[in-house]
Parts: C-alpha cells; sequence; structure tokens
C-alpha cells in the first residue's frame, strides 16, 4: 500500500481523540482557558453528561476579531510570548483545544474585548467554520458545544452513561475550583443540582475555606496546614489527620504551578509521609500545591497535560514528604483526640423505668467498692459487647493521685478495665488509652531516634534460639540479614530449614524470636526492589516495636499506667500506633454532660 497526505479532516480527528478523549476533557480545555484569560467569574452548564450541550461563560479579557479567526486553527495559541516551551505559566499553550473540540461538535464561541465596539461570534461544524459575525455580549467569552462526537460515532460507543459522564465533569471542575480560589465558579445542569463556590479570600484560610467547601466539613475541621521551601521550590496545603482516611487514593488532589495532577512521584511521597500513621488499607486526604520555576517542570509530556516531570524529583519528593511529617508530628496529639465524636456516637440515652420498676442490671460493677448502675444496657447494641466482663482488672482511687495530675494532657490514671484500657481523668473529660497501641509507638518512636543517633544496641544471647522455617523463608531472611542488623537483630542460617538469632535489640527486652521471625518474614514478602530501603527499615522498626511493646491483658499497677502516660506526652506522633490505629480516645465533659441530660 503506498503512502499518502491524510486529508486535514481526518488529521484533526485523530489529533482531538488525544486531547478530547470525553465530555469532561472538553470542560476541562475550555475552563483552562477561561480561567487563562484571567477570569473571575465561570458559569459551566452540561446536559447529556456533556454529550449534548457544554456551555461554559467567563468574564475575562476575551477576544478580539482577528484573534477569534485564529483561535478555531490548529496550533494557534495566545499563551506562549516565544518558542521556549521550558517557560509554559499558562494552563494551556498547543492551541489544540478549541479545533479539536471543533472537529468533533458543533462549537459555537462568542466574545468580547475591551477594545472592541461589540462582540463576535464563530460556529465552527466538524471542522467547517462559518464566518465571524457581529453579536451580543457584556463581557468576556461564551463557548458552546453542542452534538460531541457527532462527527465520530465510533467515540460515542465508548462514552459511559449520563450520570457517569456528569460525575466526571464535576470531578474535574472540582480540581480546577481547587487550584483557583480566587476565582467563583458555578456547575450546573440536567444532571445535577447547581453548585456554585464563592471567590475566597487569598492566602491559607481562603484556601481552606474553597477545600472545606469542596472536600466538605470533616475535612475542614481535620485539615492540617503543612509547608515546606527549599531552592525556589515550595510545597504548601493541607492534609487530613490520620483519623479521616479513605478507602482509596481519590481523595489525595496534587497541584503543580496550579495545574491539576496525577503524578505517581507526589502519590508516592504522600504514601511515604503517612506510612506510619495509616493502615495499609487505608489512604489519606490531602491537597498539596507545588510552585517551583516553569523551567524546572515539564508540562509537556502528556497529550491532556494531566501528567509532568521535574528536574530535580528528588528534592520534591523530599520537601513532600518533609512538610507531610512535620504538620502530622505537630498535630499529633490533636488527631486522636478528634475520634472521640465516634466514641460519643457509640452511646444512646438510658433506658426508661417501668411504671416504677427500672429494668434490673445485667451484671455487677464495682468501682472503689461502691455499686455502679446498670451501665451496659445503655450502650448500642453494636459497643455492648465490649463490656460484658466483670469488675475492672485495676483501681487507683482519686485522693491517691497527685492533683496535678489532671492538668496534664492525658491527665491521671484512674483504673485499667480489660486489663487492656487505661482510663485517665483530665479536668474537663476522660481519656482511655489502648495500652499496647501507646507502647508500640513508644517503643517504635524510641528504635528510630537510636537508629539515627548511633545504631541499636544489641544484646548477644547466651545461647542462640533456633527458629525453624521453611527454605524460601530462610533464604529471604538471611538475604535481609544486612538491614535487620540495623535494628540490632542478628541472624544467620542454621541449614536449609532454620535460622539462628544470635543477637536482639536491647531496647525490646525478652522478646519471642520465633514470633518476630515469623512476623517479619510475612512483611518481606511483600517487599521489592522499587520499596525504598528506608521504608524497608521502617517495616521491620514498626513489628520489631509491636513485639516489645505492653501487651494487651498485662495488668498494670497504678505507677505503670502514669508513667505510660507521661511518655505518651512527651513522644513524637503518639495520637496513633505505628499500624494506623489510634492510642487513645478524649471524651469531654460537656459530651458526658449531653448524655446524661445534663446540658
Amino acid at each position: 500500500m503506498p503512502v499518502r497526505q491524510l486529508p486535514e479532516q481526518i488529521v484533526n480527528r485523530i489529533a482531538a481523540g488525544e486531547v478530547v478523549e470525553r465530555p469532561a476533557s472538553a470542560v476541562k480545555e475550555l475552563v483552562e482557558n477561561a480561567i487563562d484569560a484571567g477570569a473571575t467569574r465561570i458559569d459551566i452548564f452540561t446536559d447529556g453528561g456533556g454529550r449534548r450541550r457544554i456551555a461554559i461563560t467567563d468574564d475575562g479579557s476575551g477576544m478580539t476579531r482577528g484573534d477569534l479567526a485564529l483561535a478555531v486553527d490548529r496550533h494557534a495559541t495566545s499563551k506562549l510570548d516565544d518558542d521556549d516551551l521550558l517557560r509554559i505559566r499558562t494552563l494551556g499553550f498547543r492551541g489544540e483545544a478549541l479545533p479539536s473540540i471543533g472537529a468533533v461538535a458543533r462549537l459555537g464561541i462568542t466574545t468580547r474585548h475591551a477594545n472592541e465596539p461589540h462582540a463576535w461570534a464563530l460556529n465552527v461544524d466538524a471542522g467547517n467554520k462559518s464566518g465571524i459575525v457581529p453579536a451580543a455580549l457584556t463581557e468576556g467569552t461564551r463557548v458552546e458545544v453542542s452534538d460531541l462526537f457527532y462527527a465520530t460515532p465510533a467515540r460515542l460507543k465508548f462514552l459511559k452513561t449520563d450520570r457517569t459522564e456528569a460525575e466526571a465533569i464535576r470531578e474535574v471542575v472540582r480540581r480546577l475550583a481547587m487550584a483557583r480560589p480566587d476565582i467563583a465558579f458555578s456547575l450546573s445542569g440536567e444532571e445535577r443540582a447547581p453548585v456554585t463556590w464563592a471567590a475566597a479570600l487569598p492566602g491559607a484560610p481562603g484556601r481552606l475555606t474553597r477545600l472545606g467547601d469542596i472536600l466538605g466539613a470533616d475535612f475542614r475541621a481535620n485539615a492540617i496546614e503543612v509547608r515546606a521551601e527549599r531552592e525556589s521550590v515550595i510545597v504548601e496545603g493541607f492534609a487530613a489527620a490520620p483519623s479521616l482516611t479513605r478507602a482509596n487514593a481519590l481523595g489525595q488532589y496534587l497541584f503543580v504551578n496550579g495545574r491539576p495532577v496525577r503524578d505517581k512521584l507526589i502519590l508516592g511521597a504522600v504514601r511515604a509521609a503517612y506510612a506510619d500513621y495509616l493502615p495499609r488499607d487505608r489512604h489519606p486526604v490531602v491537597a498539596l500545591f507545588v510552585t517551583l520555576d516553569a523551567q524546572e517542570v515539564d508540562a509537556n509530556v502528556h497529550p491532556a497535560k494531566t501528567e509532568v516531570r521535574f528536574r530535580n524529583a528528588g528534592l520534591v519528593r523530599s520537601l513532600i514528604v518533609h512538610a507531610l511529617k512535620d504538620g502530622l508530628a505537630r498535630e499529633g496529639r490533636r488527631t486522636a483526640a478528634n475520634s472521640g465524636g465516634a466514641a460519643i456516637m457509640s452511646f444512646r440515652p438510658g433506658l426508661a423505668p417501668r411504671g416504677n420498676d427500672w429494668r434490673a442490671p445485667s451484671y455487677p460493677v464495682s468501682f472503689g467498692g461502691s455499686a455502679a448502675p446498670d451501665l451496659a444496657n445503655a450502650f448500642a447494641e453494636v459497643a455492648q459487647s465490649a463490656f460484658d466482663t466483670g469488675a475492672p482488672t485495676a483501681d487507683v482511687r482519686f485522693n491517691e493521685a497527685p492533683a496535678d495530675l489532671l492538668d496534664k494532657p492525658l491527665g491521671a490514671a484512674r483504673t485499667q478495665i480489660h486489663e487492656t484500657y487505661i482510663v485517665s481523668q483530665t479536668r474537663d473529660g476522660l481519656i482511655v488509652v489502648d495500652q499496647h497501641a501507646a507502647h508500640e509507638r513508644i517503643v517504635y518512636e524510641r528504635l528510630k531516634a537510636s537508629i539515627e543517633r548511633n545504631g541499636v544496641s544489641r544484646q548477644m544471647l547466651l545461647i542462640p534460639e533456633i527458629v525453624e522455617m521453611d527454605e524460601a523463608t530462610v533464604e529471604k531472611l538471611v538475604a535481609r540479614a544486612g538491614e535487620l542488623e540495623k535494628f540490632g537483630l542478628v541472624v544467620e542460617s542454621f541449614g536449609p530449614g532454620a535460622v539462628a538469632v544470635r543477637e536482639t535489640p536491647s531496647l525490646l527486652g525478652k522478646t519471642d524470636a520465633a514470633s518476630l521471625l515469623r512476623d517479619l518474614s510475612e512483611h518481606m514478602a511483600e517487599w521489592d526492589e522499587t520499596l525504598p530501603l528506608e521504608r524497608r527499615l521502617m517495616h521491620v522498626a514498626a513489628t520489631m516495636a509491636c513485639h516489645g511493646s505492653v501487651r494487651a491483658g498485662r495488668i498494670l499497677k497504678p505507677e505503670e499506667m502514669n508513667a505510660l502516660l507521661r511518655e505518651m506526652e512527651v513522644t513524637p506522633n503518639s495520637g496513633q500506633c505505628n499500624h494506623g490505629r489510634p492510642t487513645y480516645v478524649e471524651l469531654k465533659l460537656a459530651d458526658i454532660e449531653k448524655l446524661f441530660g445534663r446540658r
């Protein structure tokens, strides 16, 4: 078959397939044009999931008659002052959006520039341009797209339902609205109730207002401001406390120089920063904004401009990790206290009497020798099972604890229940601490600090402990012996199906080496060479911390409970254990009084 030149219309339709993948792609391109035009308000309307109609109106600078004639030609743009693609400061720059949309749909543009006596209008139907005629418009530009993909019927078959396409459009507008809180947005259509986001004040408060409007009140209440700067690269934004998570990574919003992106480097940095706070199956909610010189980032690596490449990727990654870790450590204690609201929801008012007879208590409870009322029946059904055993396992009388401990952040220990939870009292409420989770975090932070200073001190076993395992597991452990030694765990092969443990970390005291090695081998099975050494080492530290901490089921003395509370107060990130679970829950006295009708 001979080589032939494709007709211009076919070339335009092929190119349109790269830029306009679905209705949401068209909305993204058109809204970005409005932002680049300096608009302070952008109104978006869609019908049929954007398939039947898209209308976008802005109050930007508009175009002159001559500019309008060129705007629908391929590779014509007003956003590049010269031919330098390394200095891109606008969202659009290729000059492909309008001609690509016009090649596969019916496109109408009405625009007015401040220097023009009136507006001008132009229509494009499947790549065929009409003449430019006078029109009525006060300011800015109005773009209407009808019958999207009617000129390429095959593409229509791959579109999803109107509702799904409308949701994709909504997500595109949400991301652009997050990037520019100084611009007012409205989104309406037959598929949804109208949504309006008013322009916010400049700075971090205005950004948080816009993020709260879009991501919800939960994000606003749990948001932690983060910021880091080095070598003219700025990372700023807001990250949700570990108490607010999602089942997937769709709650992570990333922006580079105001451009919404989905970048693997940034997503990996976010995951690394939260690794000490969240379970493996949970994901954080963040909105991060990276600002750097245009020459330090390449925005021209993807047709839809959803990916970027950094000249110094390592610097950007380290800044993101530093900003997030610093913010989470600064607000570490607040994160656990926020979970008290969920605990309050587990309660319901006490049961009413039947005539003159109250329902009999279901089991005896004794606090300090005095009888307690029937508390079990006052809990929701889902929460009752945690309170089915009898008396507390420890008791600290009020007058036996120094009064000044009540002023400490975690208060004075009052009792231990179920040999697992410490109950402490503060001036304005009470705190319930999971003793194992809390001590796990303390041991973990000690391990990390020891490694940073001079390595982990080791204790040599008088008689090496031999742990039998399958050959494949033994090979994995021996292969990672160097990494394990950094944490004071010295192992070596002892035949084809066994490992000899010769030294263990002093910090762990007496530990079950067999159980520890089995847990480590399970984690190592998930590792691959792409997982950074730092993260692999932290996995080892987390596993060791779990085995070296106070276990649930151990009865603690009053002084031990108070000592644990004091250590939590000075330990970084003590609001969560290294598996991401909360270490304590705080209930304010005002909330407790509401439960009993005192407020």
